[in-house]
Parts: structure tokens; sequence; C-alpha cells
């Protein structure tokens, strides 16, 4: 099959993808709007704690301006990658034997879950746009823009990245439905320990250092903290090599794994017929 017929396969799940979750749109405004008020408690705590110190200290190398823009890098990053329902469908796919016809067909079901999540995100962040565009207009005195332009690419790439990554782990997650009946628990255990060592509560760099350096080793501070850190320009030349580095490690790990551990699932679903 030549590379412009796969194009147009994968296109067109992409099209059916969007056309599938602009029926949800409303919903995902209402999300996006909601999410923002435990966000604007979390800037109140922090607006309170700087507010016992000396005007213009820092916490953790952090003034109230970086801390606040932060948060709202994090929350950003967040509609542009976070996984919805993919994880729960991909093990609903294999738990009900849905998967037998993707192997009947000339279709990835990598590839194709990949376009129905890239499709979802296109979606859910045009439609968030609207209410953290204007939470972020509200704080915009104290939000902190880049002091380079090449920031912006590297923040991107640090993004798409993380988001592919984090694409992944969800994926990998929902695979051990070909060896476990129920893996809800497996699934909320992994996204509650994404929570914390992503940076989503607080920036990592809080942490003690060799706390925060052994979770530097792990893809989780890529998914949020090392994109919001890049946007902050709070890295060193080197520190961004390394970040870079690993982050792309991490992604072909990912790859390699999810692939690998399709291939074996495969074998084991075969085995029990369906």
């Amino acid at each position: 099959m030549t590379a412009t017929s796969q194009w147009r396969k994968y296109s067109r799940v992409l099209v059916i993808g969007v056309q599938n979750t602009l029926v949800y749109r409303a919903n995902f405004l209402f999300r996006a709007s909601i999410s923002l008020i435990p966000l604007l408690g979390t800037l109140q705590v922090w607006r309170t704690i700087y507010g016992d110190q000396a005007p213009g200290s820092l916490v953790g190398g952090y003034s109230l301006s970086a801390m606040i823009s932060y948060y709202l890098i994090v929350n950003v990053i967040d509609a542009l990658t976070a996984v919805a329902d993919d994880d729960w469908e991909v093990a609903a796919d294999i738990r009900d034997g849905k998967i037998s016809q993707f192997l009947l067909r000339p279709i990835d079901y990598l590839t194709y879950r990949l376009c129905l999540y890239l499709s979802g995100r296109a979606i859910y962040t045009t439609v968030a746009l609207i209410p953290v565009t204007l939470f972020t207009l509200w704080l915009r005195q104290d939000f902190v823009w880049p002091g380079h332009g090449l920031t912006y690419l590297l923040f991107g790439i640090a993004v798409f990245m993380g988001g592919l990554i984090q694409f992944l782990i969800a994926y990998l997650v929902a695979l051990l439905a070909f060896w476990f009946l129920d893996v809800s628990t497996l699934i909320f255990i992994q996204f509650a320990f994404e929570y914390i060592a992503s940076g989503h509560l607080f920036p990592l760099d809080l942490l003690p250092p060799a706390l925060q350096t052994a979770i530097s080793l792990t893809p989780y501070p890529y998914l949020s903290y090392f994109p919001a850190s890049v946007y902050l320009e709070r890295l060193s030349q080197s520190q961004l090599v390394f970040g870079f580095l690993v982050e792309s490690s991490w992604l072909i790990v990912a790859y390699a794994v999810a692939r690998w551990a399709w291939s074996r699932g495969l074998r084991r679903y075969t085995a029990v017929g369906g």
C-alpha cells in the first residue's frame, strides 16, 4: 500500500473523529469552564502564601507572577494533550472483542487510535480556548510571556512530544485488558501518579533535589512540567538538551513497548478466541 493511500485512509479517520467529537462540543465547553474553578482556588492559595512573605520574595525560585503563569500554562498543556476516554475505549474494544474487525482489515489499530486522539484534542482545544483565553486575559497582569521567539518553538515541540507520550502511556495501560478482565483500577492508579509526577499539582522543582532527579528520569515530568519550564525559560541550555533527549528517548521507548505489548496481547487474544 502506497504512502498516499495510507494518508488518505487515516486522514479519513481524522475527519470521522472530528465529526464524532463535534457532537460533544457543548460538553467540552462546560468541562473546560468548570476545570477553571479548582485552578482559581489553587491560585488563591498561592496568593495567600506569597502574601505572607516579604514583598518581591520568591518561593522555590518562582515569583508570584511566574507561579500563576506556571499553572495557567499547565492548564493550556492539559487542554492540548490530556487523554480523555481513549484508554477506556481501547480496553473496551479488547474486552468486547471489537478489535477483531481491525485484524481483518488493513488498518493499524495504534495509528487508528492516534488519529482519534488527535481529532479529539483538536476539537477540545478549540472549544476550551474560549474560557481559557478569557481567564488568562483576566489574569494578564500576572501572566509572564517568553523573552525569546525560539521559546515558542521549543515549547510547541515539548508539548507535542509530551502529548504523544501521554497517549502511548494510556494506550499501554489499556492494553493490559489482554491480560486482566478489568483495568479500571490500573487506569485510575496511573492517572493519580501522572497527576502528581507530571507537575499538575505543583512545580516539581519545589521537591527535594534527590526526589526531583529521580522523577526527571521517568516520562511523567515531560507531560506538563518540562513544557511549562521551557515556556517560562527556567532551564539552562544544558538542561534543555538533557530534557529533550530524555523526552525523545521515552517517546521511542513508549512506542516500541506499545508495539511489543500489542503483538504479545494478540497472541493471548486469538488463543482465547475473542
